[in-house]
């Protein structure tokens, strides 16, 4: 029996008439469509006459739903996944069971279309030959503290996704570890009626936003790190006595220091005591 094949569709993340026909042919062959939402996705299949049945497949029943569906795939159902809205498996389900899929070497086909992220930052007029996308900060404050922590000296354009009851929390401990000079675009609402994309620094954002009642969804994009912002607080002594209790020799970290400092290894081996 031939296997059936599963297919990663991506939907609108607002205006309808970006799907594409390639999507639209594949909603209507496939036998299955695993939805994020079913009252969503119903919406967009009647808007395009399109009649299928649908399977409940989100976030918190995905792991109990894998199985079954890779039985189906296997039994030569042809499967299509759509997210409430753009690309699935970007930070939307499907990552496990695309992964699932691989381990019994089933047959996964992409349908492009719209993905959030990227729309927002070929607008934002940061740099779009290097960037780094970090989708939801994590809700816990250690972990999300140690996040932001590790990406102090990025410096290739970061974009976070938010929502709209979360952004100012969000906007706060971005500027908090990355300074609120730091420039961020704010894309909300992409492609939909009340789109806007704001370009301002992070102080400005929270002195913006602070009394508003916000609505929307948002792509949060925050300009990388320069190497002049990247200012080491620590003295010369502090950073050598940090590097050589790290294992470092002298030699080496004298040469560290040299560079975080900006100066040239004779003038640190001039202020240092060994």
């Amino acid at each position: 029996m031939e296997k059936g094949k599963l297919y990663l569709v991506a939907t609108p993340i607002g205006n309808l008439g970006d799907i594409t026909l390639r999507a639209l042919e594949t909603l209507k062959s496939v036998d299955m469509i695993l939805a994020e939402d079913t009252r969503k996705t119903i919406k967009l299949l009647n808007h395009f006459e399109i009649s299928k049945p649908m399977i409940s497949f989100y976030r918190h029943n995905e792991g109990t739903k894998i199985a079954g569906v890779i039985d189906m795939l296997k039994e030569g159902k042809n499967i299509a996944l759509v997210s409430d809205a753009g690309t699935p498996a970007i930070s939307d389900p499907g990552e496990d069971l695309v992964r699932e899929a691989i381990k019994e070497n089933l047959e996964i086909i992409p349908i492009p279309g719209a993905v959030a992220f990227i729309q927002g930052l070929i607008v934002s007029g940061f740099d779009t030959t290097r960037f780094v996308f970090e989708g939801f900060l994590p809700m816990n404050k250690a972990n999300r503290r140690e996040h932001l922590k590790s990406l102090e000296n990025e410096e290739r354009t970061m974009i976070f996704y938010e929502a709209p009851h979360k952004l100012k929390r969000t906007l706060k401990d971005l500027s908090d570890n990355f300074g609120e000079n730091r420039k961020v675009v704010l894309a909300r609402e992409i492609t939909k009626i009340h789109e806007e994309h704001l370009r301002m620094s992070l102080k400005e954002a929270i002195d913006y936003y602070e009394d508003m009642d916000i609505k929307g969804e948002f792509v949060v994009l925050v300009e990388g790190s320069s190497k002049k912002e990247v200012i080491i607080t620590d003295t010369v002594e502090e950073l050598m006595k940090k590097y050589l209790q790290e294992g470092l020799s002298e030699k080496d970290a004298m040469k560290k220091v040299a560079k975080d400092k900006g100066m040239t290894k004779s003038q640190v081996y001039a202020m240092i005591k060994i």
